[in-house]
């Protein structure tokens, strides 16, 4: 089973994918990442996640750019061996920073911009 939870905070936004992450679940994935405001501090906490594949990668990489885009500001939250040596082998800790706690995702954001 999988399901994506997404929970909006005063200053940030998470979105909490839960059970393998791919081709078959990805759409559910990709549909909450784009649910989510292209200007939010998001963290994506991947630590309900014991397997994803290239599906998976490609849908968390699409929600990047448009958070980016918007202005928004991103980090991953992950404590999974599996799961970080994936994104640390494909080059994934170059374009976003990797975290292993949730404190340690919204000091990754930055400051809170107050305009």
């Amino acid at each position: 089973m999988f399901e994506v939870q997404v929970e909006v905070a005063e200053d940030h936004t998470v979105c909490r994918p839960v059970g393998e992450l791919d081709a078959y679940t990805v759409g559910e994935f990709r549909e909450a990442l784009n649910g989510v405001d292209e200007t939010a501090r998001l963290v994506v906490d991947l630590n309900g996640v014991p397997f994803m594949d290239s599906a998976g990668l490609g849908a968390l990489i699409g929600g990047i750019r448009r958070v980016r885009d918007g202005g928004g500001t991103i980090a991953v939250l992950c404590d999974r061996p599996a799961i970080t040596r994936l994104l640390h082998t494909t080059g994934f800790d170059r374009i976003v920073p990797m975290v292993e706690t949730m404190a340690a995702a919204i000091e990754a954001l930055g400051p809170v911009d107050e305009s």
